[in-house]
């Protein structure tokens, strides 16, 4: 469900107002830091220099035109453009990417040099693209709320179609806080990938979800997303996750992680090992989305979840559609074939409802039943 679905109707002033925040970095003095996931990038602050290479005259023609026109100044060593800056803008940086195509800016490479500072053999590796630059001007906001720890935990109900008053878990949906408000899953993580920040969002996100639920003392299983791609070595990647379920009362047993974005991943052997690391220490596991592709389908068989989560748009007017109810059938046949318990998400009808159940579905979650909320329901009774 990658973090959670955009929210939609009205938002009331309890839900607005009804952020948690929590402190993100209690467990890394005794288990020791993980610099990849809990160090977030310094400032780009000016003064400085902004360094360019273009693999294509053209494109670097491109963009002495852009800063004669501009008036900015700037030297040309070889191959090299080198603008001076007194800040790095947004709206600069914006400007003159604009000015390339979306391939020549991944073909770019970009080396921001602080006044001062000597081109070292270290800074030499910091070398990006310019899409990458240009993100990570944009990024700010995101790396100040992640360092503010302002993200916050929503609830959906996940229930149990044999006793739909009957709450069996709850998904963790990640939210943020900035000036404005809430803050929804699809920009942060937009902002996340192009800056290269999924590795300390996920973990944050993890951490805040944890924690979130065991303040609130939910009942049942709690289904935490995690993104395979952010972790390099689970036995060193997942210590401050691990220390933070150690630090509440909620069993191993009662917790899910739940693989999203299954389309991205490329490494079966890599995610095997992670979801070995989490069985080993009596958690479960779901795979998210099946049915929205054929990577985690396929998948299904090697990984063998505890959980198989159908895609929202599959079960969306599954009803009603032969396509979608074959195909959906099928799927739920093969889980319970393999002894797979099975979640329908983004159930909005009760048709969609009445069909999931009649065909064996165990577990649906959705607006038919109740939207994400800070402070969910504790029972539909």
């Amino acid at each position: 469900m990658t973090f959670g679905r955009p929210y939609r109707g009205v938002r009331t002033e309890t839900e607005l107002t009804m952020i948690h925040t929590l402190p993100l970095h209690s467990a890394q003095t005794t288990l020791g830091a993980c610099s990849r996931c809990e160090a977030l990038p310094a400032a780009l602050a000016g003064p400085g220099t902004l360094h360019l290479q273009f693999p294509l005259s053209h494109s670097r023609g491109k963009i002495l035109g852009w800063l004669r026109e501009a008036g900015r100044t700037f030297e040309v060593a070889g191959e090299t453009i080198s603008i001076e800056a007194a800040e790095v803008s947004l709206d600069w940086v914006a400007d003159f990417a604009r000015t390339l195509s979306s391939t020549e800016r991944a073909d770019a490479r970009v080396l921001w040099q602080a006044e001062g500072a000597p081109l070292s053999i270290g800074e030499l590796f910091k070398v990006e693209t310019l899409d990458a630059f240009a993100a990570r001007t944009h990024s700010e906001w995101l790396t100040t709320m992640l360092s503010n720890n302002r993200l916050a935990t929503w609830f959906q109900p996940i229930v149990d179609c044999a006793d739909p008053k009957k709450i069996f878990a709850y998904e963790c949906l990640m939210r943020g806080q900035d000036e404005t408000g809430v803050v929804f899953p699809d920009r942060i993580l937009e902002v996340a990938r192009g800056a290269g920040l999924m590795f300390q969002l996920d973990r944050a996100a993890r951490l805040a979800s944890i924690r979130n639920a065991a303040r609130l003392s939910l009942k049942g299983a709690i289904f935490i997303n995690f993104t395979p791609t952010s972790i390099y070595d689970p036995e060193y990647c997942l210590r401050s996750t691990m220390g933070a379920i150690e630090e509440t009362d909620i069993p191993p047993s009662d917790i899910v992680f739940e693989v999203i974005e299954s389309e991205r991943i490329t490494d079966a052997k890599h995610l095997r090992g992670i979801l070995e690391y989490y069985r080993e220490r009596g958690f479960r596991v779901a795979l998210d989305d099946v049915g929205s592709g054929y990577s985690s389908l396929s998948m299904l068989g090697s990984l063998r979840p505890d959980f198989l989560k159908l895609d929202r748009e599959l079960v969306s007017g599954v009803h009603a559609d032969p396509y979608k109810g074959t195909i959906a059938a099928k799927l739920l046949e093969t889980a319970r074939a393999l002894g797979v318990k099975t979640v329908a998400e983004g159930v909005e009808e009760a048709a969609e409802f009445e069909w999931l159940c009649a065909n064996g579905t165990d577990y649906v979650q959705g607006y038919y039943f109740a939207r994400p909320s800070a402070n969910p329901p504790v029972s539909f009774e």
